[in-house]
């Protein structure tokens, strides 16, 4: 059998569109993708179970091997929706110009599957001792949907896990969590020449920007990593709209926006203070407040710092881990073993038109993998 080459492995996953969106119109789900990658892992000596985890997203699980604990490589299949009028590129071609890989999804981050089955067949697999396992999640651009539910339901527990979102190759040990939030107040409209007739939302939409901001510098007075290079909490004031004219009393305005905590905060912990912060204006405006969600919050993450399996993903790359302010699936899978994120490309190609992976990438990732392998497997 003619095992499938790095480039048609490439192709095949860039050239099969699986957009993740919480917009209907733009959600795609991840069939597709997972089953061209479900046969190729077949192909080079994979057990492969799928998990449809929701309607047309599915979980892959895959493993080489027998034993216990071993190494486990994950990503998401999914990718993030795209404005076709800013690309050069067709979003779902691998074109090669450049000394590049350009395509939606080459660097963030389905192309991480082809590094890994090019670096299983450069392996003797012989004298293998522990298992390899792929894990391929749905909804990482959107909900943390498939990692959320692989964790709950791990049918293995590794000794170590490599999550290959786009690094520039350098480990990374922890990074920062994500909560968005929509504050809602509702007033009462009125004509504006006659402010007693209304409620405006404006007017107690600052005291809501007042409060947030105080605990903005609540949260980096009291918490602090030395770890990163932001070294506190961050809170943003993202959007904001209320009212439609000059001439009457905003009924309605609308905020957004997100705190970034540090790893070791609580998520629980983190919304009693945001509402804690806010108790006084919605006891002054009973019922006129709402607080929603925007999406799922996502922990903060880190490996413990002292953990072997950083010094010797360290030694791999020849490079020291760092910690990002971006987010990952690591937090979830952290939760079944030390993790840590390492992959090819940049993360500031990530969400971008004209998105690529740089050729200089491809011989060090297949390297480091197959190394990790080696050191994990055997």
């Amino acid at each position: 059998m003619q095992l499938p080459s790095f480039l048609e492995v490439y192709r095949g996953l860039i050239s099969t569109s699986s957009i993740s969106s919480t917009d209907p119109s733009w959600d795609e789900g991840n069939a597709k993708v997972i089953e061209k990658l479900a046969t190729w892992l077949k192909d080079v000596g994979f057990e492969v179970n799928l998990t449809e985890v929701e309607p047309g997203k599915f979980n892959l699980i895959a493993k080489k091997g027998a034993g216990e604990g071993g190494l486990l490589l994950a990503g998401h299949s999914d990718t993030v929706p795209f404005d076709e009028g800013r690309w050069n590129y067709d979003p779902h071609a691998l074109t090669e110009a450049n000394n590049r890989f350009y395509g939606l999804g080459t660097a963030d981050m389905k192309g991480f599957f082809a590094f890994i089955i090019e670096a299983v067949k450069k392996v003797d697999w012989s004298k293998q001792s522990k298992p390899l396992y792929i894990l391929a999640t749905c909804d990482e651009e959107t909900t943390m949907l498939g990692a959320r539910h692989f964790t709950d339901n791990a049918p293995f527990k590794p000794d170590y896990c490599i999550i290959g979102e786009p690094t520039s190759l350098v480990p990374i040990r922890g990074h920062k969590g994500h909560v968005a939030n929509a504050v809602r107040v509702t007033g009462k409209s009125g004509h504006s020449s006659d402010p007693a007739l209304g409620v405006n939302a404006i007017e107690i939409m600052h005291e809501v920007l007042f409060a947030l901001m105080q605990l903005r510098d609540k949260l980096i007075k009291e918490y602090h990593h030395p770890g990163f290079a932001i070294p506190s909490p961050t809170l943003n004031l993202g959007h904001i709209h209320g009212g439609d004219s000059a001439n009457r009393i905003c009924g309605c305005c609308e905020l957004h926006y997100d705190v970034r905590p540090l790893p070791g905060i609580s998520l629980d912990g983190l919304d009693n203070l945001l509402r804690g912060a806010l108790k006084e204006v919605e006891a002054k405006w009973p019922g006129r407040i709402s607080i929603t969600p925007l999406h799922e919050p996502i922990p903060g993450y880190e490996c413990q710092h002292d953990h072997p399996f950083i010094d010797g993903v360290e030694e791999l790359c020849g490079t020291k881990s760092e910690t990002v302010n971006y987010c990952t699936e690591a937090p979830f899978l952290q939760q079944l073993c030390p993790t840590l994120v390492l992959g090819p490309g940049s993360i500031d190609q990530a969400h971008q038109p004209d998105e690529f992976l740089a050729f200089e990438f491809i011989d060090p990732t297949i390297d480091v993998l197959s190394k990790a392998m080696h050191k994990y497997c055997f």
